[in-house]
């Protein structure tokens, strides 16, 4: 049977679910879609039934021949245009899905179980998507998806610019970076909203740097702010940005 669970898995990884995602179409639990992955467990009938239905495959393919070899077919067609449309793909890692990447995050196995989407204005990098919750970006709205381009050195980050920083002390945030003449070691991430105070992290724990291009959010969502607020906003925070300069020179 470990023909079955290897095609169930490559039925799934070609059409792009994820194991939740899957159990939904076929109707069983995702714990169950993972032990057929792993092969510690073996679909039944009415399972191969419904993946056959699924995916216009016959119960006798499904038990008997391996269907990532096969060429020529209807599957390995779906197979060449999904890789390549993978050539600008970008994962999208949801909050529920942060405490994971810490973990996960330079392994293909968890990275291919995340959602993936392109967008047309973004070619030539390498790019993920984050969702972002809490008020600290204001007026970025909690709830909002970071697209970033990965920035392999952190001699390329860039003062005041805004990142999403993967370390091991904090996992997954969207700060403003600061970096210290006195001491390369140290970043200081700073919030856009001033009533959070900024704070340091040693720059040997960052993990990851995802230099933020794009913001996408609910319209519903969008702050609105009035010029009074938003010039007092403002200001607090250049004066913010200027002490730490100081202490940092």
């Amino acid at each position: 049977m470990a023909i079955a669970n290897q095609n169930l898995k490559y039925l799934r990884k070609l059409r792009g679910w994820t194991q939740e995602e899957f159990a939904q179409k076929i109707g069983i639990k995702r714990s169950l879609v993972g032990a057929y992955d792993e092969e510690r467990a073996e679909p039944n009938y009415d399972v191969l039934e419904t993946v056959s239905d699924l995916f216009k495959v016959s119960i006798d393919d499904l038990l008997r021949k391996d269907l990532s070899e096969t060429k020529g077919s209807y599957l390995a067609k779906r197979r060449q245009l999904k890789m390549m449309a993978e050539t600008n793909v970008i994962h999208f890692v949801p909050v529920k899905a942060a405490a994971g990447y810490l973990n996960g995050y330079a392994d293909p196995e968890f990275l291919d179980e995340l959602n993936t989407f392109t967008l047309p204005m973004l070619s030539g990098g390498t790019y993920r998507a984050f969702e972002i919750v809490g008020d600290s970006m204001l007026p970025t709205p909690s709830g909002s998806v970071i697209v970033g381009e990965k920035v392999h050195n952190l001699d390329d980050v860039k003062n005041n610019n805004a990142y999403i920083i993967l370390s091991k002390s904090e996992g997954v945030v969207y700060k403003r970076v600061l970096k210290s003449n006195r001491s390369k070691n140290k970043l200081t991430l700073v919030s856009d909203n001033p009533t959070y105070q900024p704070y340091t992290v040693n720059a040997e724990d960052v993990l990851e740097f995802w230099s933020a291009q794009m913001v996408l959010s609910r319209v519903n969502q969008q702050q609105r702010w009035d010029v009074t607020n938003l010039a007092s906003l403002v200001t607090n925070l250049q004066d913010q940005v200027n002490n730490l300069k100081k202490k940092m020179n």
